[in-house]
């Protein structure tokens, strides 16, 4: 670990990179690297290298501040479909022993597109024994609404976020994998205490229900509690604790209204039975990625939640007390474009991507 601080460290800064104010802490941002073409996750590697996930099927080597021009080889067969394409990557928990990889991205099938998960063995520059974990069913043909964000928790079971895929009545059928957190044994097993195994009727791999697009997702860092954040649709994005089994209410219950009429979606705000937000935004802030503060060189920021914005280009700081959310502040709002990624780097920092056909890695620092 202390060879992955130093490396990062080592990463260029840029000359007279600007100083912002928050609240409680002042910064500047450092764009380490750019010319990503629409980056939409990274990963650290302990050797001090970060991967980079492009949607459109390239998984990018950065080492030494330098983005290698040599893509990763080996990937699953990656379809870019609307806002679908190659998305998330997360290390394995035990990646120091096992070097597996976890990729999220866009499949095709008989009955359309999907969300997929797959690991594969990174060896130098290079996926080997690559395997599907999870293919997301049915599919569907629109080209919104993939989710795609993965996260292990502390027993070492992974979650995937999937959209509605366009369709929200499917968000709400037991059938269907679309508009849920799924949760899997490492290697893709089903794990026997999911809320709806053994239910008939039900897809055994499903965690929640009721999501709409979830493209943030972070385990708490006191809990181990894994939160999410949703897009709405024109209004209504949300941030949400995951429970097992619980129904998050999409379409029957939103805060958002119906794009360009702005009439009334579903039932309402509320319903008995369906779980509440502890935070939503109107109007949207079309929020991508999320990270919590758990680093040391921002010491008033320990804690906080921190949320990416793709409409208002900003990223959103949200100060919390147990689950309730104390504030709001908003940073950086048009400085470096939209904020598809928010990651906490091992060295104490945040890291950012800018999902634009030039994309930026920046990093904030004291």
């Amino acid at each position: 670990m202390r060879s992955l601080f130093l490396l990062l460290c080592a990463l260029p800064l840029a000359a007279g990179a600007q100083t912002y104010r928050s609240d409680e802490h002042s910064f500047r941002v450092v764009k380490l690297v750019e010319g990503l073409q629409q980056p939409w996750s990274l990963a650290f590697l302990p050797d001090g290298r970060l991967l980079v996930t492009e949607k459109a099927g390239r998984l990018r080597v950065i080492s030494q501040g330098k983005l290698d021009p040599s893509p990763v080889e080996g990937l699953p067969q990656v379809t870019v479909h609307g806002q679908g394409g190659l998305q998330d990557v997360v290390l394995h928990p035990d990646f120091s022993k096992n070097a597996l990889v976890y990729l999220s991205y866009a499949a095709r099938g008989d009955d359309g597109v999907g969300t997929e998960l797959a690991r594969g063995r990174l060896v130098g520059q290079r996926l080997e024994n690559v395997e599907t974990l999870f293919r997301q069913s049915p599919k569907g043909r629109a080209g919104q609404h993939f989710g795609g964000r993965i996260v292990f928790d502390r027993q070492g079971f992974v979650y995937l976020t999937l959209g509605d895929r366009g369709e929200r009545e499917r968000a709400q059928r037991p059938d269907d994998h679309a508009g849920s957190v799924i949760r899997l044994h490492d290697d893709g097993r089903v794990p026997k205490d999911n809320p709806f195994v053994g239910r008939a009727g039900w897809r055994p791999e499903k965690f929640t229900l009721g999501n709409r697009n979830m493209q943030g997702a972070a385990l708490h860092p006191q809990t181990g509690v894994l939160w999410t954040h949703e897009h709405g649709p024109q209004g209504g994005d949300e941030v949400n604790v995951m429970r097992a089994g619980a129904n998050y209410g999409w379409p029957v219950i939103t805060y958002g209204v119906n794009y360009g009429i702005g009439t009334r979606i579903g039932e309402g705000e509320k319903k008995a039975g369906m779980q509440q937000p502890i935070h939503y935004w109107v109007p949207s802030i079309a929020p991508s990625g999320m990270a919590f503060y758990t680093g040391d060189k921002f010491p008033r920021w320990k804690g906080d939640l921190f949320v990416g914005a793709l409409r208002d280009q900003m990223i959103v700081r949200l100060k919390l007390d147990g689950e309730k959310v104390l504030r709001e502040e908003r940073l950086l709002k048009g400085v470096l474009g939209r904020i598809r990624d928010v990651r906490m780097g091992p060295d104490g920092l945040l890291y950012l991507l800018t999902d634009e056909a030039h994309g930026v890695l920046a990093r904030l620092e004291p």
